[in-house]
């Protein structure tokens, strides 16, 4: 497998150090608010990484922590009259909720800042005594960036091009602007715990160093999170772990692209911000999760409800192929043929295909397109009348039920059962659109009366006010069914 390590800028092949073990941290949320789709596409880019690594055999330990003080979470708890302890469990619990409905995997080990502050306090002192950090008479402590030659290399940063705009603020006791804080000295009603140098609380970047060494044997073999946590968040990690122990951090950054809200960036100031919730509230939780491997993750991703609903679209024919493939295969006569040697290649290739996208720095866009391979081909064994009542057929459709079912449980996705899924869709979509049922059926069977009395004149201008709602109807011989488009 090769993955893109964002510290050598290129894709790597992908070994882990200890064997068959494989040891990954994702940084998590900050637990002040409700998560949206960006923490969405994290969630998913990492929850993948890891199905797929325990899928070719690994012993996965997953860490990701939650960040359960920082001033967002103090400034929001102040504003609501909560304590930020409060404050935090609450939005960790939603966390959990959201999650779950995109069935995400809980991590192995999950570390909470607050339970950690003496793994903090240790790794500060360790580094003012390596002469890495210093104490200021305010009982705050800061980094010495220039302490660390290395400062820079994961987001290619130059330290002078850094310097030219740093800027020391009022009341800050830095000895360098780019110096970064390790540790408040503590404000007037908020948290705070006692310290060698007074009470306080950690800075936002110590903490990932801090439980990721506890958990993890350094150096671990990934580190993950979003585009936007590479600078200055991952670089000070880095300056931070690997200047207290004299060892490498991680052997690999990856690192998820952003989320683009009809091409512009995601912001609550422009009025184009939307939590999980919001859009769960109008797509089933695998759509959305469909739609969020339907691009590369290293890829921005523009995300737009007409975006959601082409989503839909694919992930309504998949179901419905796999609900018709698997009703085919309830016959119990068959015949001996075989089918021809090309299209049982077709199956090899798709296969083949899956397999190489995957090992590819883990392209899901281009799996989905080896899945719609073997959807297809199930249509195509289903129209030829030879093939699909031969035991050739039974046998390619078993293989691609079974193939798009592996995959799927890879992938998060394609593992309900069809009917299910397809009834909860059609709901869904009723709903979206405020469809009223009671006159779809009212339609449907007006239209069945007129096509037994001939009036196909009459038939087909109710079919075509049943298109004007949105409702579209094929005639089976167990009778008319309607479905949403």
């Amino acid at each position: 497998m090769r993955l893109y390590n964002t510290l050598k800028r290129k894709k790597e092949e992908f070994v882990p150090l200890d064997g068959n073990k494989v040891n990954m941290y994702a940084c998590g949320i900050t637990a002040y608010d409700l998560c949206h789709i960006g923490h969405a596409r994290s969630s998913v880019v990492f929850d993948v990484l890891v199905r797929y690594l325990r899928f070719k055999g690994y012993d996965v330990t997953f860490v990701r922590n939650f960040t359960d003080i920082d001033d967002k979470i103090i400034n929001r708890a102040n504003e609501t009259g909560v304590t930020a302890t409060e404050l935090a469990e609450k939005f960790i619990g939603e966390f959990y909720v959201d999650m779950d409905r995109l069935n995400i995997l809980r991590a192995d080990i999950e570390p909470k800042c607050t339970e950690h502050i003496p793994e903090m306090i240790r790794l500060t002192s360790t580094l003012i005594e390596r002469g890495h950090a210093y104490p200021t008479p305010s009982g705050d402590v800061y980094f010495k960036v220039r302490s660390f030659a290395d400062y820079g290399k994961l987001s290619g940063r130059n330290i002078e091009d850094l310097q030219s705009g740093a800027r020391i603020q009022p009341g800050e006791e830095k000895e360098d602007p780019l110096d970064f804080a390790l540790w408040k000295a503590a404000k007037p009603g908020e948290p705070s715990w006692e310290s060698p140098w007074g009470q306080g609380r950690p800075g936002w970047h110590l903490e990932c160093s801090a439980m990721s060494e506890k958990y993890l044997p350094l150096p671990f073999d990934i580190h993950g999170g979003g585009q936007d946590l590479s600078f200055p968040h991952h670089e000070n990690e880095i300056a931070q772990s690997e200047a207290a122990t004299g060892k490498e951090m991680a052997r690999f950054w990856v690192h998820n692209g952003f989320v683009q809200i009809n091409s512009e960036k995601m912001s609550k100031s422009l009025g184009n911000f939307f939590t999980i919730r919001d859009i769960l509230g109008k797509f089933l939780p695998e759509t959305l999760r469909y739609f969020l491997l339907t691009m590369h993750y290293r890829s921005p991703l523009d995300f737009s409800f007409d975006a959601l609903e082409e989503a839909e679209k694919g992930i309504r024919r998949v179901y419905t192929a796999l609900e018709q493939t698997a009703e085919a295969l309830q016959k119990t006569k068959w015949s001996k043929a075989a089918l021809p040697a090309e299209v049982t290649d077709e199956i090899a290739e798709a296969e083949k295909g899956w397999a190489e996208a995957m090992e590819d720095d883990m392209n899901t866009a281009a799996a989905l397109g080896h899945i719609f391979t073997l959807i297809r081909l199930a249509g195509r064994i289903g129209e030829e009348k030879s093939w699909r009542k031969s035991e050739g057929g039974r046998d390619a459709w078993a293989r691609i039920l079974e193939d798009v079912k592996k995959w799927g449980e890879v992938l998060g996705i394609f593992t309900a059962e069809p009917a299910v899924f397809l009834e909860n869709l059609k709901q869904c979509m009723l709903e979206r659109k405020g469809i009223d049922v009671s006159r779809v059926e009212e339609l449907v069977a007006a239209r069945q009366d007129a096509r037994k009395n001939k009036d196909f004149a009459r038939s087909d201008e109710i079919r075509d006010e049943l298109a004007e709602l949105g409702i579209e109807v094929k005639d089976t011989p167990q009778g008319p069914v309607w479905s949403v488009i």
